[in-house]
């Protein structure tokens, strides 16, 4: 074992884990990665509960109740990932209040067929906060066009996001902008801008799967050479996008009312192709003030053998511009590539929230008791 995830601490990195289920908060696994991995967050999504409920691992009991009691199939499943929610975010607190509030941070995502619905997601944003009831949770929203707004009407209520499914360099700037006027109208209510976190879930892996998929499909040695560069690059021009937002007088205003930086949070992180080192989206994406949320082995093969040496993004922007210049030049356009992710990113967490709905259902009915 290496000190691979202190030293990533150390730079200033926080280490969330991207995964929940009711077994991990039960058998004590959660907290002994808290204790023993760095973990400093969780992060959830429709797939992680989709798999987690449907194993049927420590979610009988509960089951059987809202069998008992009739609830609608939707109902049930706010009740279980709430319950998750709120049991980790319980586990979590000690980070939370040893960070005054920027990490310990348990993120619960809005039904995702709300994803090009303003006004729904801003009421199930409400509704999850209340429903949670812990101050250390981030509500989950979408980057789409309908999120944007969303973003801003939440964050101007007070209640704390976590921006997810952002790929494009021109909608995290977009997201930064919300939250910012999210900040802003949260500051002319009178509400404690201290009291506001974020982070801006900008995804890695998934960029370098499509775009790699079409370099393939070209064949030649430009093609090949540009394999596995564009993930990490784009997400390097992110962290510069970030860096000039929040050195800006908009920004500086309202850090003197004590607001706080929205972090960029590293998502997909997990390496899909088994040419690449399993610690790329981890080792290449060292910077401070930020966050890796990393599947279960992602974690640990970083802990076992992950290459912490720093400040990797630092003095990285011309190479990055050019490598994403260098996939474009080839006729990959960048824009229907982040247009392309964001709608399949959208489809798949419906996908899977469908299948919770089905596989709950079918719970529901064999557990419900016999009338009479």
């Amino acid at each position: 074992m290496t000190d691979a995830l202190k030293r990533l601490s150390e730079e200033g990195v926080a280490i969330w884990l991207d995964d929940l289920s009711r077994k991990r908060i039960t058998s004590g696994n959660l907290a002994e990665l808290i204790d023993q991995q760095h973990v400093v967050g969780v992060t959830t999504n429709p797939s992680i509960f989709q798999k987690a409920i449907s194993s049927g691992d420590g979610y009988e009991q509960q089951l059987s109740d809202l069998a008992a009691r009739k609830v609608t199939v939707e109902e049930a499943i706010r009740m279980i990932t709430t319950a998750d929610v709120r049991d980790a975010a319980d586990i979590l607190r000690p980070v939370f209040d040893a960070t005054g509030g920027q990490d310990g941070r348990v993120s619960i995502e809005v039904d995702p067929r709300l994803a090009h619905h303003t006004e729904p997601t801003v009421a199930e944003a409400k509704q999850l906060a209340w429903l949670v009831d812990r101050p250390n949770t981030l509500i989950k929203i979408p980057a789409t066009k309908a999120g944007l707004p969303a973003i801003t009407e939440v964050i101007g209520n007070g209640i704390s996001v976590n921006v997810t499914l952002i790929f494009s360099l021109e909608r995290y700037r977009e997201v930064m902008d919300a939250y910012l006027a999210g900040l802003e109208k949260a500051q002319a209510k009178g509400l404690d801008l201290s009291l506001i976190h974020s982070v801006a879930s900008f995804f890695v892996s998934r960029v370098d799967t499509e775009i790699d998929k079409r370099l393939d499909a070209l064949g030649t040695a430009e093609a090949k050479a540009a394999r596995g560069k564009a993930g990490v690059a784009n997400a390097r021009l992110a962290y510069q996008a970030y860096e000039e937002v929040f050195a800006g007088d908009r920004w500086s205003a309202l850090e003197k009312a004590g607001a706080n930086k929205q972090r960029p949070l590293w998502a997909s992180t997990g390496v899909k192709d088994p040419a690449y080192k399993d610690t790329l989206y981890v080792d290449d994406l060292v910077a401070p003030n930020t966050v890796n949320t990393m599947p279960e082995a992602t974690l640990f093969a970083t802990e076992d053998h992950g290459q912490i040496t720093g400040d990797a993004v630092a003095g990285t922007y011309e190479q990055a511009r050019a490598e994403l210049d260098a996939v474009e030049k080839l006729g990959i356009a960048y824009a229907d590539v982040v247009q392309l992710l964001e709608d399949e990113g959208v489809e798949k967490f419906e996908a899977s929230w469908n299948d919770l709905l089905k596989s709950t259902e079918a719970e529901l009915e064999r557990l419900a008791p016999s009338e009479g």
